[in-house]
């Protein structure tokens, strides 16, 4: 589902209809990233063809893509696993995400009308729906688009397809922390930070946005990951 501006300003929801390779590969992902599936489990074919009632084709198909964006590994005679990322693994993410996330911000200043600043301004009451809930599915997907919205409006295709394979391989096998309690703390910090960055746009300030986005909004440390 999107959110897409209507004659009058308003949001309209559009839907996107999915392949069955596309729909396959979104349930296993969820699972991932909601804890259903843990790391190093086995994802089951069969299971995943009858809980879809799908081949086991598409099934075979998502799969292969799921290793391919670094959300699954194979094992030989074992087949398909979650992927375990290491601590480290997660900061070094976070630190390529957060310069190129800062720049394609900065190209994306004044080029934002007001109808995308709008819809921003939306996501960020949607984001905080989201944590009331505590529903991190709903959270990821509402801060990717809010992400997103700049990110496509940088003018380099380069840059939006980099950004675009580290949101779909590695943000959604990134966890914060087991502890919900302080996961959806940390989550709601980083949505005051979305409004703060709305805010930086709309002064079209491109030094003080490419610092915030790059050394507050993804500076996340060792003790954000425990």
């Amino acid at each position: 589902m999107y959110l897409s501006q209507g004659n009058e300003g308003g949001f309209l929801i559009t839907t996107k209809y999915l392949s069955l390779k596309e729909h396959v590969y979104e349930y296993i992902a969820e699972r991932i990233q909601n804890g259903t599936l843990l790391p190093k489990q086995k994802v089951k074919e069969d299971a995943i063809c009858k809980a879809l009632n799908v081949s086991r084709t598409p099934v075979r198909e998502a799969l292969i893509q799921l290793a391919s964006d670094n959300l699954l590994e194979f094992v030989p005679r074992k087949g398909f696993t979650v992927k375990e990322l290491d601590t480290k693994k997660k900061l070094d993410v976070f630190q390529i995400i957060g310069t190129l996330d800062a720049l394609a911000a900065t190209l994306a200043v004044g080029q934002l009308s007001d109808k995308e600043i709008a819809q921003m301004e939306a996501l960020v009451i949607q984001i905080d729906h989201a944590i009331e809930q505590q529903n991190y599915n709903d959270y990821q997907k509402y801060q990717n688009e809010f992400h997103n919205i700049y990110v496509n409006k940088c003018h380099n295709d380069t840059l939006i397809e980099l950004l675009k394979s580290l949101q779909n391989s590695f943000i959604r096998n990134i966890y914060l922390s087991e502890n919900k309690q302080k996961l959806f703390t940390v989550l709601e910090e980083m949505n005051r930070h979305h409004k703060t960055i709305i805010q930086l746009f709309l002064n079209k300030d491109k030094q003080k946005l490419e610092d915030f986005i790059k050394n507050v909004h993804w500076k996340i440390d060792y003790t954000d990951m425990i």
